[in-house]
């Protein structure tokens, strides 16, 4: 439920100035408001599944998306389901919706989404309706130029060097054709997001996630709630820690946490996950965690 400073969940990632919203629960809308986030440029809203406490807060957002001028379609991702309850929404609060809407169903691990750069991918949870968690990850990079390589073989400074960086081969002055991989280094990774809430722990899951430079996870419970938590098929925050351990992360952001503990309580969760990875934090209402590079 939401609580007083501690909205449903919602996590929103900017990359290159494109927005993707994770989740969608009440008070989300309050949240864009208050960080002064641009919804018009949200591009994809991935839904984990459609309890309440993750999709209420989405017909808003879809009404407020009509106050402004909007040129791209708004992609939903979901398992099955959000498409009904889109539609229902559309049609029984009448909303006015003047751009395009996309609505991608998935309930098996697939890539849902692709863009210039990145893609998404998702596999199935276990949780008592359908549940999916997701990967926002980006393509690999070029390595790093060697100015040095492309003067010993000929290649002026200026555009041809532009184009070796973005992986054209050129031909010099005297006819010699140069590539990339001559004045490169090794190609280097991309970014890597993983997102997983409310599930109990699923055979593959931390193979997919391995390697993220973030792993929002839910931590609902202390491992004294074990009984609790596998009644209602959620994790503990020990069992997230297991996760990220196991998939090597960088970091692990808890979420999702159960009304029960306060917002002193919370360092319970917290010290529990830290004994197993310590690279991990509580997240909060409002908080913005930067993702560099890895190199």
């Amino acid at each position: 439920m939401p609580l007083p400073g501690r909205f449903l969940t919602s996590v929103l990632v900017r990359r290159e100035g494109d927005l993707f919203l994770f989740d969608c629960g009440e008070g989300t809308q309050v949240s864009l408001r208050k960080m002064n986030l641009r919804w018009k440029k949200i591009s994809v809203i991935l839904i984990s599944h459609t309890h309440a406490d993750h999709v209420t807060g989405l017909p808003g957002i879809l009404m407020l998306s009509s106050q402004v001028d909007r040129d791209e379609p708004l992609y939903i991702v979901g398992p099955p389901k959000i498409r009904d309850y889109v539609q229902a929404n559309r049609r029984i609060l009448e909303m006015y919706i003047n751009y395009r809407i996309e609505v991608i169903e998935q309930a098996e691990a697939a890539d849902v989404f692709r863009g210039e750069g990145y893609r998404v991918r998702t596999m199935p949870l276990d949780h008592s309706k359908p549940c999916m968690a997701y990967v926002l990850e980006e393509d690999m990079r070029p390595g790093v130029f060697h100015p040095e390589r492309a003067e010993a073989l000929g290649v002026p400074r200026g555009p041809l060097w532009s184009k070796l960086q973005s992986g054209e081969p050129v031909r010099t002055g005297s006819g010699r054709l140069v590539q990339p991989d001559e004045v490169l280094g090794e190609r280097r990774r991309g970014r890597k997001f993983a997102f997983v809430t409310d599930t109990v722990p699923v055979p593959g899951l931390a193979e997919f996630v391995e390697g993220a430079d973030l792993l929002v996870c839910e931590g609902m419970f202390t491992e004294e709630l074990m009984e609790s938590a596998e009644d209602k098929k959620h994790l503990t925050a020990g069992q997230a820690a297991r996760i990220a351990a196991d998939a090597g992360v960088e970091r692990l952001g808890l979420i999702h946490y159960s009304p029960r503990y306060t917002r002193r309580d919370l360092r319970y969760l917290l010290d529990e996950a830290r004994e197993v990875f310590p690279e991990s934090f509580l997240t909060q209402e409002g908080q913005t965690i930067s993702l560099p590079n890895p190199d």
